[in-house]
């Protein structure tokens, strides 16, 4: 036997030898007769910075993600939220989602763009040089998307700034006036929207700052969801505040198609065709199953029945926290994160929105607003420069990228309270908030559109 073991280790030890010499470089042969250089050899010249050139294959999957986006939004948002919304206002609700993606389609080609990411004027917003899409050419290319025409680029942040406006309106629905509702979706995306994108996105004062939101996580959901929470208080209870759904099924179709549209949202938003966007996807994935199953399994425990709309919740959920997190953390920190999402709004939703007694009808800040904390935190710890070198958390050696996160999202939240506070005010003086208490028993669908949802 000891031979048997010492003949191994000396076969070891010799191909050991071998693979070293296969590896080490060979030496110089000597040259026979010496060569005398005379002068020194001039230095190679420096390659000219390749010109930024567009790719059809990153053209194509931007075109393609703007679509799952517009997806999310139209029927998706819609259905989901319609569903979820009593019968006698299932209609109302849903136009309402479809009259703010419009609204900002409209606001993103006139002003927003430009606002939000040309220019900048002391960090906090961009000038009217591109208003109306004045000097933006065909072929046109801007330095954050450098393989994609601009206008491909331009329509894919539209998508971003559309849904944000439609998802406030889950706080506000059975109670709000249509067109007071038309005024604040104007008002939001002009006032809250286009300047916070420009923090983060478009060079402003986040971005300087260090900030990392890789697809939305303070840009559309801390946003979102502070709003609501800030506008669903002040509008006051709903007579009716108990949820009801109106219709599961319209709740679940709704989630498959954020589901599904969120790859666009995410993957998208490393605005090329490639393993960064691959990794977006498996994050977005993996985080969304985990809220759910984690919603289902604590709502089960908590509530002693796993309900389909928790279930649907938690899938939305983690959706959410994700997104900020998409294009910077590994697997493992995208697992961490997706069971977050699913503790932390459910605690939100259950018990901390039960015990204050705000109003907040669909969970817009219970879901998007605390999905969207959690996430843009968690976002500093875990980001890993392997995944994207533009990011390095608390885990990586960079604890002051925590302390980023922490700033960016106290800054956001302080800033959009205050500007959904005066949005309602000054609404309130123009055309009212609420409908009439009549109006509102029998049900927005009829006294603000003549339409019943089912006849």
């Amino acid at each position: 036997m000891l031979r048997i073991l010492m003949s191994i280790m000396v076969l070891l030890t010799l191909m050991s030898f071998d693979l070293y010499a296969e590896e080490k470089p060979a030496a110089p042969v000597a040259s026979p007769t010496p060569t005398v250089q005379t002068e020194a050899p001039a230095p190679a010249p420096q390659a000219a910075p390749a010109p930024l050139k567009i790719d059809t294959g990153d053209t194509a999957w931007l075109l393609v993600s703007s679509a799952f986006v517009m997806l999310m939004s139209v029927p998706g948002l819609a259905l989901f939220y319609g569903g979820i919304a009593k019968r006698k206002d299932l209609l109302n609700t849903m136009a309402m989602v479809l009259v703010a993606y419009a609204i900002a389609s409209i606001l993103w080609v006139v002003f927003g763009y430009s606002f939000a990411f040309n220019g900048d004027i002391a960090g906090i917003i961009g000038n009217a040089e591109k208003v109306l899409l004045s000097g933006i050419k065909i072929d046109s290319i801007v330095e954050a998307a450098k393989t994609i025409p601009e206008l491909v680029f331009m329509v894919f942040q539209l998508t971003f700034a559309a849904i944000t406006v439609a998802l406030v309106c889950g706080a506000f629905i059975e109670r709000i006036k249509f067109s007071a509702w038309i005024l604040f979706a104007i008002f939001f995306f002009t006032f809250s929207y286009v300047p916070i994108a420009h923090w983060v996105w478009g060079g402003g004062m986040l971005a300087k700052m260090g900030a990392l939101d890789f697809a939305g996580g303070t840009v559309v959901h801390i946003n979102a969801g502070i709003a609501g929470l800030i506008g669903c208080i002040i509008l006051g209870k709903r007579r009716e505040a108990t949820l009801l759904p109106s219709n599961l099924p319209l709740v679940l179709a709704g989630t498959g198609l954020l589901w599904f549209g969120w790859f666009g949202f995410n993957a998208g938003s490393s605005l090329a065709a490639n393993g960064l966007a691959g990794y977006a996807f498996i994050n977005t994935n993996t985080a969304t199953a985990l809220g759910a199953l984690t919603w289902m399994f604590i709502e089960w425990t908590y509530a002693k029945k796993p309900t389909v709309l928790g279930f649907a919740s938690g899938a939305v959920a983690g959706l959410v926290a994700i997104t900020p997190a998409a294009g910077f953390v590994n697997i493992i920190g995208a697992i961490v994160i997706g069971i977050c999402a699913g503790l932390f709004p459910f605690i939100a939703v259950a018990v901390i929105k039960q015990k204050i007694g705000y109003d907040d009808a669909l969970d817009v800040f219970g879901i998007h607003g605390v999905g969207g904390i959690v996430g843009a935190i968690l976002t500093g710890i875990f980001a890993d420069p392997s995944i994207n070198e533009a990011g390095k958390g608390l885990l990586y050696g960079n604890a002051g990228q925590l302390l980023t996160q922490v700033i960016a999202v106290a800054i956001t939240i302080v800033y959009v309270a205050i500007v959904t506070a005066i949005i309602f005010v000054v609404i309130k003086a123009v055309v009212g908030l609420r409908v009439e208490i009549e109006d509102e028993i029998s049900g927005l669908d009829e006294c603000q559109h003549g339409e019943k949802a089912y006849n």
